[in-house]
């Protein structure tokens, strides 16, 4: 079998993602697909994981090779809390128990990436600190964190990466921009590139 680049996205499908916001998601991430199965290269290794959060914790798509992923629209609860740290944790044992690692036998799966939005804080504070050194022992090759919003907190995403972007916007055409742009950060990582491709203009970069 050949070496797979698993990808995770993890997405926050609270209350507050109502409306324009979760439908363009929704749309973005049809998009990224798209155009993610146009690159040889990403739909050779490229295998897929879409999990949500919101007062619960849900996979959506268990980690799936590139060309056999099909993820159903997301649809959000009327309202209640934004359980990142559980959605964090989630992920890490997801990562433990699917990604190949080397051995004297066998190359492994190249290091996992993980792509995380969120519109608000975490509402579990304690999971969310115990899930961060789970994160570190993942070695993820990277980890995007978006701030979507104003009411986003951009403190607590630092926590988890040095690669924090920020969305504005809530709009069709931010998140249309920033799902553009994590496909082309996959395609990237599938061809063993070395950095993340520079974000558009709608998608600001946190120092």
């Amino acid at each position: 079998m050949s070496r797979r680049l698993p990808v995770y996205l993890l997405i926050d499908s609270s209350g507050s993602m109502q409306g324009e916001p979760i439908h363009a998601v929704n749309v973005g991430i049809r998009a990224m697909l798209t155009a993610l199965r146009q690159d040889p290269f990403a739909l050779e290794s490229v295998y897929l994981s879409l999990i949500t959060f919101d007062r619960e914790v849900k996979e959506r798509l268990p980690l799936t090779a590139l060309g056999e992923a099909q993820i159903e629209e997301i649809t959000l609860p009327r309202s209640g809390a934004t359980h990142l740290g559980e959605g964090l944790i989630f992920v890490a044992d997801r990562v433990e128990r699917d990604v190949v690692k080397s051995s004297a036998e066998q190359k492994g799966d190249f290091r996992p990436m993980l792509f995380l939005m969120t519109d608000g804080s975490p509402s579990d504070l304690q999971r969310f600190r115990e899930a961060l050194p789970r994160l570190r022992a993942c070695q993820f090759a990277d980890i995007v964190a978006c701030a979507a919003g104003p009411k986003a907190s951009s403190d607590y995403l630092k926590q988890i990466t040095e690669t924090v972007v920020t969305l504005d916007t809530m709009d069709s055409a931010a998140f249309g921009q920033f799902f553009k742009w994590v496909s082309a950060s996959i395609t990237a990582g599938s061809a063993s590139a070395s950095s993340l491709p520079p974000p558009p203009p709608e998608v600001q970069i946190v120092f």
